[in-house]
C-alpha cells in the first residue's frame, strides 16, 4: 500500500475510533433520544425525560402555536407583523429591525428557523397573541394538548429563564407533531440559507447538507443549556428524529446526532412509545454552564465560523461533504461530518408586506409593559449594543443593517399611532404687525424708559402730599 494511502487509512481509523469514543463519553453524560417520526417508537434514549433548558429549540413550539393559529384562520402566512420596541430590545441572536418595521409571517418564520432571531420570535408572539405573556400561555395550552410532560414555557425564543424548561422526549413530541400536522410547512425546517437583499444568512444546523438524508429542524444554545439540536433525517423511506441536549460545542453536538442517526437507521423495532417513557423524578433542570467563565458570545461565534479544529476528511463521501465508513461484522455505518461548508440555493426573504396587501397588520396590543408602544418615527434597523447572548450567531455586539437592504425595507405609518411631531422651531410663526405700528428700536426703548421715570415721579409726589 502506498504510504499516502496507508497514512490516510490510519488517520481515518484513528478519527473513527476517536469519534466513537467521544460519542460514548458525551452521550452517556447528557440527554439524547432517537425515535421513529412515523410510529413514535423510541429506538434509543438516555435521560430523555430529564428536565433541561431547551434554549432556541423553544422556537419549534413557537412555530407550532403559530401554524395552529393559521390553521384556525386567525392570520395568514402573508399577514404583516410589526416589530415592537420590546422586540427590538431583545438580545442576540436577532435581525436588528427597528420598531415599526413590518415583516410577513412567512418571512418571519423562515428567518426564525434559519438565523433564530429572538426579536422576531417576540414579534411573531405579539402579532399572534398580543403579548409575549399571552403567547406563552398558548404555548403551555398547546403543550397540554400534545401531552407534553416536562415542558413549561415563559417566552417564545428560549432565552434563559429558570422556569423555562423541557426535555428530549417533549422536544421529540413537538417535532413529530409539526411534521405530522403541518406537512405542507415541513420545508421551513430544512432551509440551508436565506438571502435578504445582498446578505446571505446560513442555517446553524450543521447536519443539513452534511449528513445524508438530513432534512432539518432546529438548534439552540445558551450557557446553562449547552448546545442542543432536534434533527430529522430520511433514509430509504424511513424517517427518524434525534434530540441531543447539553453538548459542550456545536461540532460535538452535530457529530453526536450523526452517530445516533447511524445507529438508529441500523436498528429495527423500538423500546416503546414516546409517551410511555417514565417521567423523571426531578422537576428542576441541572445547574450547569458550558461556557466555564468564557464569553458566551465568543464561544458561539467560534462555533459558527468553524474556528474550532475538526479532523478534516474529504476523500469520498457525498460531494466531499461527508466520509462514510462501514464497520465489519454488520455494525452500523459511521458518518463523520466534514467541516466543509455545503452549497445551498438561498431562499429569498424580504421586509415589508407583500405587494398589494390590503388585509390587517398585526402588532403588540397594550400590556402595560414599559416601552412596548410603537414610536411615531420608526426606522428599519436598530444599532444598539448589548452584552447578552443566545444561540450560535451571538457576537455580543449588534451592527446596523447593510445599506444594500435599504430598498427592501418598508417602514409603515400606523393608522392608530400618533402623528409625527415636527420640531417646535419649524412650527413657530412670525407675529402679525398691527396697522400703523412703529418698529421697536433704540428710540422706542428710550421712550419706554422716560414713561417709567415720569410715573415714578408722579407716585413720589403723591406720596409726599399724603
Amino acid at each position: 500500500m502506498p504510504f499516502d494511502l496507508w497514512s490516510l487509512g490510519r488517520s481515518a481509523a484513528a478519527g473513527l475510533a476517536a469519534s466513537f469514543a467521544l460519542w460514548a463519553a458525551s452521550a452517556s453524560a447528557e440527554p439524547y433520544l432517537v425515535a421513529d417520526a412515523d410510529s413514535g417508537q423510541v429506538l434509543m434514549d438516555h435521560d430523555a425525560t430529564e428536565v433541561w433548558y431547551p434554549a432556541s429549540l423553544t422556537k419549534l413550539m413557537t412555530v407550532y402555536v403559530v401554524l395552529d393559529a393559521v390553521r384556525a384562520g386567525k392570520l395568514t402566512m402573508d399577514t404583516p407583523l410589526v416589530v415592537s420596541a420590546r422586540a427590538a430590545r431583545a438580545p442576540p441572536s436577532k435581525m436588528g429591525f427597528r420598531p415599526g418595521t413590518e415583516v410577513t409571517l412567512d418571512n418571519a418564520l423562515k428567518m426564525l428557523m434559519v438565523k433564530s432571531p429572538n426579536d422576531l420570535a417576540i414579534t411573531v408572539a405579539e402579532g399572534v397573541s398580543g403579548s409575549v405573556e399571552s403567547f406563552a400561555d398558548e404555548m403551555n395550552a398547546a403543550g397540554q394538548h400534545l401531552g407534553l410532560h416536562e415542558s413549561h414555557f415563559v417566552n417564545p425564543n428560549g432565552l434563559h429563564n429558570p422556569n423555562h424548561v423541557s426535555s428530549a422526549r417533549d422536544m421529540a413530541m413537538i417535532a413529530r407533531a409539526l411534521l405530522r400536522e403541518f406537512p405542507e410547512h415541513a420545508d421551513l425546517f430544512g432551509i440551508g440559507e436565506l438571502q435578504l437583499g445582498n446578505q446571505i444568512i446560513t442555517n446553524h444546523n450543521g447536519l443539513i447538507g452534511r449528513y445524508p438524508g438530513a432534512d432539518g429542524m432546529k438548534t439552540g444554545f445558551t450557557c446553562p443549556a449547552g448546545f442542543n439540536v432536534v434533527a430529522s433525517a430520511n433514509h430509504y423511506g424511513r424517517h427518524l428524529l434525534v434530540v441531543v441536549l447539553g453538548s459542550p460545542t456545536a461540532k460535538i453536538r452535530n457529530q453526536e446526532a450523526a452517530d445516533l442517526f447511524d445507529r438508529g437507521f441500523a436498528m429495527n423495532g423500538g423500546t416503546g412509545s414516546l409517551e410511555s417513557l417514565p417521567d423523571s423524578a426531578s422537576r428542576v433542570a441541572p445547574n450547569s454552564n458550558v461556557c466555564l467563565h468564557r464569553s458566551a458570545a465568543a464561544i458561539a461565534l467560534a462555533e459558527e465560523e468553524g474556528a474550532a479544529e475538526l479532523v478534516h476528511m474529504t476523500a469520498g463521501g457525498r460531494g466531499g461533504a461527508v466520509v462514510s465508513v462501514s464497520a465489519a461484522g454488520g455494525e452500523p455505518t459511521h458518518t463523520t461530518l466534514s467541516d466543509e461548508r455545503p452549497h445551498f440555493d438561498p431562499v429569498p426573504v424580504f421586509i415589508g408586506p407583500v405587494p398589494g396587501w390590503t388585509g390587517p397588520v398585526l402588532a403588540a396590543r397594550s400590556t402595560g409593559v414599559a416601552g412596548a408602544a410603537l414610536p411615531a418615527d420608526a426606522k428599519a434597523y436598530v444599532g444598539e449594543k448589548t452584552g447578552a447572548a443566545d444561540d450560535e450567531s451571538a457576537s455580543g455586539q449588534e451592527t446596523s443593517a447593510p445599506a444594500v437592504l435599504k430598498r427592501a425595507v418598508r417602514t409603515p405609518q400606523l393608522a392608530h399611532g400618533p402623528k409625527p411631531v415636527r420640531h417646535a422651531a419649524l412650527e413657530r410663526k412670525s407675529p402679525k404687525k398691527a396697522v400703523g405700528a412703529k418698529p421697536v428700536g433704540a428710540t422706542g426703548a428710550k421712550d419706554v424708559k422716560v414713561e417709567k421715570a415720569n410715573a415714578l415721579k408722579k407716585d413720589a409726589k403723591s406720596a409726599t402730599s399724603n
